[in-house]
């Protein structure tokens, strides 16, 4: 089932980019983002002038071809980002018309960039005073208040949109590191009293309010069993295959309703209690999610962690196994609460994304369902294992 937008604000990493899935369709990845000022109370000189403006973006991965071309266009935002407040993925803000850059380019994240003849770790640059030079001057102009503080800079200049334009084939989402040295906007200038080679550093610190903005173009392009299962609803397709897609695409809806027969011939001890999934495909270009999120929903809607998390994350499980293509979860303690009483059945959710902790992972992958016709090994299906001993 579709997944509610999800939390992107101060996540770890923020995405970027656009990818023509063969599953899943188009995805899109955009984000805001505010910076503050390196030094404050800072002055530019005696008469500065604006030599160049360059947005630097720290690459920390890439999911999908990374030779792809990929075209963003970066804008001034106009309305506020407040860093006290929560931002979702299906959320946008107001930005001016005026285009500061229209970059295209092929992610290079293995390659250091030479800078003044000092190697710097891979990061993409991109000229924001090639068709104007208006952003550039305004933080030159900029008032000595502007410039005194964190909050008087974010309300003089709110901050950067980079939005990327969609592909209609191939294509890759490309993570960058917000916090990372690299990641920066820099104005190069030069003034009467000290001369040329001067530079204003201007950070996304920890915390700027930023994130990220997500479109999936309502999945028009996923292909036939994706519509048929998801968007039309047929369940019964479910025994097929499963779909799990990131970046607030897709999440798993399970229910066990056979739990509680368990505890009808008397009281039992549970032992050991597994949720197994299996990846379909052996696809490495789209690479599955290095771990998943497990999380049950009571009456009332409300998503919380299952008890067994408390036990940690060796014990509970959720992480990739590469030799068995497998996730396992391990819900032994959550399974005796329900034969106990003491626990509802819930319907469970698995989610690449963790919609508590704001985690942006933007991979995706495909499961086999509770009764696959290919492949046709019985181990390789949706299982639930249980090992439990009957009371005397």
């Amino acid at each position: 089932m579709l997944q509610d937008s999800i939390r992107t604000d101060k996540t770890a990493t923020f995405a970027l980019g656009s990818i023509m899935d063969p599953v899943y369709g188009e995805t899109t990845a955009s984000f805001y983002t505010q910076f503050t000022p390196y030094t404050t109370s800072f002055s530019f000189g005696v008469n500065p002038v604006m030599d160049s403006v360059v947005l630097m973006l720290q690459y920390a991965s890439v999911y999908g071809n990374a030779k792809s071309l990929q075209t963003v266009k970066v804008y001034e935002i106009s309305q506020p980002l407040d860093p006290t407040l929560s931002y979702y993925s299906g959320q946008s803000r107001g930005y001016y018309p005026t285009l500061l850059a229209n970059k295209t380019f092929i992610p290079k994240i293995s390659d250091s960039v030479t800078i003044y003849g000092i190697k710097t770790a891979p990061h993409l640059r991109i000229n924001l005073n090639r068709y104007t030079n208006y952003f550039g001057n305004k933080i030159i102009s900029a008032p000595s208040g502007a410039l005194s503080d964190e909050t008087s800079f974010t309300e003089y200049m709110r901050g950067l949109y980079i939005e990327s334009s969609r592909l209609n084939s191939d294509g890759a989402l490309i993570s960058f590191d917000p916090l990372a040295n690299e990641s920066r906007l820099v104005v190069y200038y030069h003034n009467d009293d000290v001369g040329d080679s001067l530079h204003y550093d201007m950070i996304i610190g920890s915390s700027s309010a930023r994130f990220t903005h997500i479109e999936h173009n309502n999945y028009l392009d996923a292909n036939p069993d994706f519509k048929r299962q998801v968007l039309n609803h047929d369940t019964t397709l479910g025994r097929q295959q499963l779909f799990l897609q990131g970046l607030s695409g897709v999440k798993i809806k399970i229910r066990m309703p056979f739990l509680t027969n368990f505890g009808k011939s008397g009281p039992l001890a549970v032992n050991n209690a597994l949720l197994i999934l299996k990846n379909i495909t052996t696809d490495t270009t789209l690479a599955p999610p290095v771990s998943l999120t497990l999380m049950k929903e009571d009456s009332t809607g409300y998503t919380s962690y299952l008890i067994d998390e408390n036990e940690g994350a060796e014990y509970f499980g959720g992480v990739y196994n590469t030799t068995a293509r497998t996730y396992s979860f391990r819900i032994t303690r959550y399974v005796q609460a329900i034969l106990s009483g003491k626990q509802k059945n819930c319907n469970l959710y698995v989610m690449v994304n963790n919609p508590i902790k704001s985690l942006l992972n933007v991979n995706r992958i495909v499961l086999n369902g509770t009764n696959p016709v290919l492949p046709a090994i019985s181990s390789d299906r949706l299982q639930f294992q249980m090992i439990y001993t009957k009371s005397k």
